[in-house]
């Protein structure tokens, strides 16, 4: 369904060119086979946006998602636009504005909202899609990436930073006598430190870091274009924050620590994905040996600790 067409700056009645019968038979028959051609809500937007110029000439179209953050443009806004609300049996989908120099005729509103009708729902297949891809890369505890989703992320910064001759750092992290909370407090109250931690995690690194739980009690970090030091200054930020922050219990304040192993690729040779985390676990074992609570480089003696 197709509603709330707010027309910018009024409707004009400049016309490109009525097109035939046959003509908008002849688009609407390619738009709707090119609209079945993918699942990614970008690629669908661009097929539209171009598969109508022949019926309704415009500079650009933006899709605002619902239910993502992630914006589809093609082209460029320009000043006139009118808007619509896209909405399903489901709910709403988002919306979707198009714009041009020149404004859009009656007639022409009256065509979009028509094309419009064949746009919504390989749409909200391709939004469905992308949704549930989204949600089996990621942890449906902390709401951090998964496993699966690490080899993914952790290989396609490898390769790149092998392409670039950058460093690359790995961070993992475990929860300090994580079985004692479990036994003392109960798993809810566990899974909710788990909760708490990967916040904490993510309130610490930069946007271009990624989080992973590892499993259980392990968090993994993937420090893009990061040398050792700026690993240890990150990783010891994380510490001090997790250390800092505290969990109450039925009135009582429960205190966390982490430990954590370092490993960095210098970029100058390539290097498997198990020998950097191999390192890291490597460091993580010497923090543990060490007293917990603390910070160890595969490379170097600890910079920071307790």
């Amino acid at each position: 369904m197709v509603t709330n067409a707010q027309k910018a700056n009024g409707a004009g009645n400049i016309p490109l060119g009525i097109p035939t019968q046959d003509q908008e038979l002849a688009v609407r028959a390619r738009l709707t086979q090119a609209l079945q051609m993918s699942l990614d809500p970008s690629e669908i937007i661009s097929l539209f946006f171009h598969q109508i110029q022949p019926l309704v000439q415009m500079s650009g179209v933006l899709f605002k998602s619902a239910t993502t953050k992630d914006d589809a443009r093609v082209g460029r806004e320009s000043l006139h636009h009118c808007d619509y609300r896209l909405t399903t049996d489901e709910g709403y989908l988002g919306e979707v504005i198009f714009s041009r120099s020149k404004r859009f005729s009656e007639d022409e509103l009256a065509r979009i909202e028509q094309l419009l009708s064949l746009l919504v729902y390989p749409l909200r297949n391709a939004v469905r899609y992308q949704t549930a891809m989204r949600l089996a890369l990621l942890d449906p505890l902390t709401l951090v990436g998964n496993r699966a989703a690490l080899n993914n992320s952790l290989k396609r910064e490898l390769q790149l930073a092998n392409r670039q001759h950058q460093q690359l750092s790995l961070l993992m992290i475990d929860v300090d006598y994580f079985k004692k909370i479990n036994d003392d407090y109960g798993h809810h109250r566990g899974d909710l430190i788990l909760c708490d931690i990967a916040k904490n995690i993510q309130s610490v690194c930069r946007s271009t870091d990624s989080i992973f739980r590892y499993g259980g009690e392990e968090f993994v970090v993937i420090l893009s274009n990061t040398n050792s030091l700026g690993a240890e200054i990150i990783a010891e930020r994380i510490r001090q924050q997790i250390a800092n922050t505290q969990i109450f219990h039925n009135g009582t304040g429960i205190n966390t620590t982490v430990s954590i192993g370092i490993s960095t690729h210098n970029g100058e040779h390539n290097e498997e994905m198990e020998s950097l985390f191999e390192r890291a676990d490597r460091a993580l074992y010497r923090a543990k040996q060490s007293g917990r609570n603390r910070t160890i480089n595969s490379t170097v003696m600890p910079l920071f600790h307790q």
